[in-house]
């Protein structure tokens, strides 16, 4: 996992870097590294024009010393002010914003570079929020940011992702440990358990509550993904129909007013329950939902309908305080808002803190760049997953999702480190696609990729 950092947590490193290496130490460092990465970007400088744009504190320094060093490879500099006009940038190679940093809190008018002139970031493009990914008036678009020492959390969300371009982090010597957020790297996929060689078929499995006639698929597609991440047992217990299910699968078709006496009965040998998938929203199908996550032995995943049966963040607390097993919920946008009865607010990472403080829950959070934050202090508080593509935006890949975090659940993985691992591994199949997803095609890919990451490739 990389760290991330919040402004505060940010402030707080760096005045501790100061007392331990020295401000100028510390400038000199990161004006190189940005000074390398505009010579990476224009595979080299010399004879090339490069504008800075730099403010007065020290992102401005930075960018001064990066200047120097460009100078000294051959580069003509321009030194702007933040307050430049756009034709002072008319026939440069590369501009560098170092304009303003972390402690930006108005609104900023960046100069607008001419069609096709990269720019480089440093630390923050100016006018980006460092922690809500919020615009500060007209913002800086950046095709590269060199930001120091670890990832500002406002690079990987709200604006920022499309903002932030290509983020470099610059070791400049900056301690950023402890923190209290992180983002999941390919690497962390080997840390899903294998199998042990004592293991049996009900040492991972999983039993999914999901299906109703007519969305039978929606069944089959969460069972596909539990069983390619890793599940040892596949246990579906349906009121719908189940002639669309894979094989493998072991189908228990039940009449709704049992269908909670016979999840929680097969639950009693499983390591997880997966709620939610085409289940449908029959009033008597929201109470055995209620009934399950109140009884539960076992953790369980809440997705799709499962979790549209949960009225309220008030239910929702109840509901998970009844048991000490852990419930992981996967709302979209609209199911959050419907949860918590307002709209999603631009400070995600807060709003989602608010939620969990208040029911217990681990919330996986979907979106261009997935969250996860949970009430564990085994773990960091928001683990950011950025591994997702366009290609998963398409019917029945969420419940491909809520399988394989069920299997990763099943095999021991804490909450948040499943939720996390699960989006990481989802999002890393769903880019290996060629041309046009579908869905049923994604746990194969699934199963691909943990293999690979096991392998260590």
């Amino acid at each position: 996992m990389k760290p991330v950092v919040s402004l505060e947590e940010m402030r707080a490193f760096d005045a501790k870097a100061v007392k331990d290496v020295g401000f100028d130490e510390l400038v000199r460092r990161a004006g190189t590294a940005v000074a390398h990465q505009a010579i990476a970007m224009l595979d080299g400088v010399s004879g090339k024009r490069i504008a800075v744009v730099a403010g007065q504190g020290a992102n401005g320094e930075d960018g001064r010393v990066a200047a120097r060093a460009l100078e000294a490879r051959g580069a003509t500099v321009l030194l702007l002010a933040p307050g430049a006009e756009a034709s002072a940038l008319e026939g440069v190679d590369l501009l560098i914003d170092a304009a303003f940093g972390t402690g930006l809190a108005r609104p900023y008018e960046a100069p607008v570079p001419p069609t096709g002139t990269p720019v480089l970031a440093v630390d923050l493009p100016s006018g980006l929020n460092g922690d809500t990914g919020a615009e500060l008036g007209r913002p800086v678009r950046a095709t590269a940011t060199v930001t120091m020492a670890a990832i500002k959390a406002g690079l990987l969300v709200g604006h920022g992702p499309e903002l932030s371009g290509e983020i470099h982090v610059a070791d400049i010597g900056i301690e950023t440990s402890p923190s209290s957020m992180s983002l999941i790297e390919d690497a962390d996929l080997a840390s899903i358990p294998a199998r042990a060689r004592a293991d049996h078929k009900w040492s991972s499995a999983v039993v999914v509550m999901a299906g109703s006639p007519g969305m039978e698929g929606a069944a089959a597609l969460s069972c596909l993904g539990a069983m390619h991440a890793g599940a040892g047992m596949v246990h579906l217990v349906s009121a719908g129909a189940t002639s669309r299910i894979p094989l493998e699968v072991v189908v228990r078709p039940t009449a709704v007013p049992e269908l909670a006496t016979h999840v929680l009965a097969e639950a009693s040998r499983a390591g997880a329950i997966v709620i939610g998938p085409g289940l449908g929203r029959d009033p008597e199908v929201a109470a055995a939902v209620v009934r399950v996550v109140s009884e539960r032995s076992v953790p369980v995943v809440l997705d799709a309908d499962g979790l549209a049966a949960v009225g309220s963040v008030e239910e929702l607390t109840f509901l998970v305080s009844a048991q000490t097993s852990p419930v992981v919920i996967t709302p979209h946008d609209g199911e959050l808002t419907r949860l918590l009865g307002e709209p999603v607010s631009s400070d995600r990472v807060a709003q989602l803190a608010a939620l969990v403080e208040a029911t217990g829950v681990t919330v996986l959070s979907k979106g261009p760049t997935t969250l996860v934050l949970s009430p564990s202090h085994e773990h960091p508080a928001v683990l950011f997953v950025t591994a997702g593509t366009q290609a998963l935006a398409t019917a029945g890949t969420g419940d491909v999702l809520s399988g394989v975090i069920g299997a990763l659940l099943a095999c021991g993985l804490a909450a948040p480190l499943a939720a996390a691992l699960g989006a990481h591994l989802h999002g890393r199949a769903g880019a290996r696609a060629s041309g046009v997803l579908v869905s049923s095609a994604l746990p194969a890919l699934i199963g691909d990729v943990l293999s690979e990451a096991r392998r260590g490739r």
